[in-house]
């Protein structure tokens, strides 16, 4: 079977990472569009990139969960791509081998000049730091106001999948929201949320819970049924 998980930021924050933003609109007490648009990073880069070295040194210290694990091991009898709003690497530490970021990836930089010039990094990134062609580096994030290019890879994954696993998400925020209307006519929709904005039907499977009772549950079902 073909898998599509569409993970966004509860799995993330039942290993220790807050999500993305409060319901005031802030994020860790910034405005988002102080730390999360091209505008705020060119206002104030300093800001911005500390902003990101903290998150970068939060995530290093927390690890998968039980939800990140057990996606994982769903690999060991179906093809499974994870497609994450997240920018964490929980999911590939946990051993999903294949995972696309639609909103970038924390543990990686770029160059302010060059979007396809990326490099790994792991520790704090600063004003000075330069690519190869003397630009300042900057966060590998999708910014607001800035495209996601990842969307038509991951809308042709969902449009291949047979099963899609949303989790994690409210699946309010577009672009990555729209995804699920890629769902084939023959696919089967597990989704997993404590306030879920789906109903169950004949095509979707609702757990109003958090994401490593929930996926637990999926699972159970896709072994049962697949």
């Amino acid at each position: 079977m073909k898998i599509s998980v569409l993970s966004g930021a509860g799995i993330s924050a039942e290993s220790g990472l807050k999500t993305f933003r409060d319901s005031d609109g802030l994020w860790e007490g910034h405005d988002v569009m102080q730390v999360a648009t091209p505008e705020g990073f060119a206002r104030d880069p300093a800001l911005v990139l500390e902003f990101y070295n903290q998150r970068r040194r939060q995530l290093l210290e927390v690890q998968p969960n039980a939800a990140h694990l057990a996606l994982a091991e769903l690999e060991k009898g179906h093809e499974v791509v994870v497609i994450t709003q997240n920018v964490d690497d929980l999911h590939e530490r946990a051993g999903s081998s294949r995972v696309v970021h639609l909103h970038g990836e924390l543990l990686k930089v770029r160059s302010s000049h060059r979007e396809d010039l990326v490099l790994d990094w792991q520790t704090d990134l600063n004003l000075g730091d330069l690519c190869e062609h003397k630009s300042q580096l900057r966060p590998h994030i999708v910014w607001f106001g800035e495209a996601v290019p990842m969307m038509d890879v991951a809308s042709q994954l969902v449009e291949a999948s047979d099963i899609i696993i949303i989790v994690g998400t409210s699946m309010q925020v577009y672009p990555a929201a729209g995804l699920i209307q890629y769902a084939p006519a023959h696919s089967k929709v597990y989704f997993v949320d404590p306030n879920p904005s789906l109903s169950s039907s004949e095509k979707i499977t609702v757990f109003a819970e958090n994401a490593t009772s929930g996926i637990g549950k999926v699972i159970s079902e896709i072994k049962e049924n697949f």
